[in-house]
């Protein structure tokens, strides 16, 4: 019996441990390595079949772009595929967007994750990761299902294991376009190559992001994010091109404060400011990672 609809579909986010940029193809595509780890920080996606053929889109939170990222690779995979079914897909958006979490490139992947089960097509995960590739470099990320370790332009992943890892996660108001900070003056191109065995090695202090240099000059709320981290934690990096920061839980030191943890952080930010903040956990898969066959 064919499913009519699938509801209350995780989105998860994704933080950069580290991000070099390495080189540069002849293309302009930014050459890169990084970690990428998923985090609880989710949108919902609920999704159901239509027969007419038409793709739809209800948000439930914040108004998306007309033409975004779940309604572009609905259309895609359905012009891919053949497929005479459409889809309605509403979204709960909580995820900020301009961040540097890939909110918008993990919605694309559950979608085609989901529509895959939906429109029963049961194509292999290879299969939908060349499609994801064609809406963005981080979408094979998400549709792969694993931590990883990420080189190329973001295509070619490596899964990687981690330990449990949880993380305080801050978002100030400023949104980031990711076009800006890569063609920033101050990003530097040539970052030595590295090694997973290195990484593993020195995990919680290794490398940087090669992006924040720029970031913090496209918006001093990204200096300001770094510096409440800094004061509060001990430590703080930005992730992806910004402008959401981040510090690993290991690292705090918890005497610094008798208040809960949780209290700390939610004291980091409020509604009426603007900026966001989360106590995150680090997932060891992607929620959905069994609904795709290898």
């Amino acid at each position: 019996m064919s499913l009519s609809a699938l509801y209350d579909l995780p989105a998860p986010a994704k933080l950069n441990l580290f991000l070099h940029v390495v080189g540069r193809r002849p293309d302009g595509y930014h050459l890169l390595q990084s970690v990428f780890t998923l985090i609880d920080w989710c949108d919902t996606l609920h999704i159901e079949r239509r027969a007419d053929g038409r793709i739809s889109r209800e948000d439930l939170g914040p108004a998306l772009p007309a033409d975004d990222l779940c309604t572009r690779a609905a259309r895609l995979l359905q012009a891919a595929s053949g497929t005479p079914h459409g889809a309605h897909i509403a979204i709960d958006k909580q995820v900020p967007w301009g961040a540097g979490l890939g909110g918008g490139s993990s919605d694309a992947a559950t979608t085609l994750i989901a529509l895959n089960r939906l429109w029963g097509l049961h194509w292999p995960r290879t299969r939908l990761l060349e499609l994801g590739l064609q809406l963005g470099a981080d979408v094979p990320f998400f549709i792969g299902g694993h931590n990883a370790w990420v080189e190329g332009i973001g295509e070619q992943l490596t899964p990687i294991d981690l330990p449990p890892a949880s993380y305080v996660v801050l978002k100030p108001p400023v949104a980031v376009p990711t076009a800006a900070i890569f063609s920033s003056p101050l990003l530097t191109r040539d970052t030595p190559r590295t090694t997973m065995a290195v990484f593993l090695a020195q995990a919680k202090s290794f490398g940087k992001n090669d992006l924040q240099a720029g970031a913090e000059a496209y918006s001093t709320q990204i200096v300001d994010g770094l510096e409440i981290l800094k004061q509060n934690f001990g430590l703080g990096r930005m992730s992806g091109s910004g402008s959401a920061v981040f510090a690993a839980c290991e690292d705090i030191q918890q005497e610094r404060s008798s208040a809960p943890l949780e209290a700390r952080i939610r004291s980091l930010a409020t509604p009426d400011s603007g900026w966001v903040a989360r106590h995150c956990k680090g997932l060891a898969r992607h929620p959905l990672l069994a609904w795709c066959a290898d």
